[in-house]
């Protein structure tokens, strides 16, 4: 086995979606009867997304950097951003990360293929869908709420920065789903979005659902308990 690692989240973005992965990797590091190393560092949620909207990643990335730097003098040996929609600026980001960075993204084409699933509809942030998680699947087909898509994108943002989902959201996001399922021919609805679990969580919508965060979530629990090594998740300061 590798080496335990201190695990950095840069979290915030929304506060909910760092709670669970939180939640998850504590939960997970002490089921295997280990104790956790995990430093969280505060992004503030406004900010990214007014730079996500306007395509701004390099300021981003300085931001991310900056945090970065803090998870690393608190003793950090790697870090990751708790978004998917934060992963906008991932590129940058690695550019200037003073510590190896976990993607989100990279792990998704084989956990789909695991799970059997071929064709899956994406629910999250506006460019989560509109780019296809950025490009950053090679291997599944995918397809998006259209036209409905930059209302569901703004609907999530709401969500996401409140920290709130009310019952016509929460109806609203799964209709949306649905209709990718039985209008779109996915196999499932992937939510490449954290916070959508305040909109799924322990709730049945009719229709398969997949979470993106638990593949990432997976990663850093290999890491922070020693079962994987960063030589498998990262490459030199970055995502392979």
């Amino acid at each position: 086995m590798a080496r335990p690692l201190h695990i950095g989240l840069i979290g915030g973005i929304g506060v909910a979606a760092t709670v669970v992965y939180y939640q998850r990797i504590a939960a997970q590091v002490a089921a295997r009867g280990q104790v956790m190393k995990l430093t969280i560092a505060h992004c503030d949620s406004k900010t990214l997304v007014n730079n996500n909207l306007s395509g701004d990643r390099d300021a981003q990335a300085e931001i991310f950097a900056s945090l970065i730097g803090e998870l690393a003098g608190a003793g950090c040996d790697c870090a990751t951003i708790t978004s998917l929609g934060g992963h906008f600026c991932f590129a940058e980001t690695v550019a200037r990360s003073s510590l190896p960075l976990v993607s989100a993204i990279t792990p998704l084409d084989a956990y789909f293929r695991r799970l059997g699933f071929h064709r899956v509809g994406l629910l999250g942030t506006a460019s989560v869908m509109r780019t296809r998680v950025f490009g950053g699947l090679s291997d599944t087909e995918t397809v998006v709420p259209e036209p409905s898509l930059d209302d569901v994108g703004r609907a999530y943002q709401e969500m996401a920065v409140s920290g709130i989902c009310d019952d016509t959201s929460r109806a609203f996001f799964h209709n949306v789903g649905r209709e990718m399922i039985e209008e779109q021919g996915a196999d499932a609805v992937a939510l490449v979005g954290t916070d959508l679990g305040l909109a799924f969580a322990d709730m049945d919508p009719g229709y398969p659902v997949v979470d993106a965060v638990d593949p990432h979530v997976t990663a850093l629990v290999g890491l922070a308990t020693g079962e994987t090594s960063l030589d498998h998740v990262v490459g030199e300061k970055g995502s392979t």
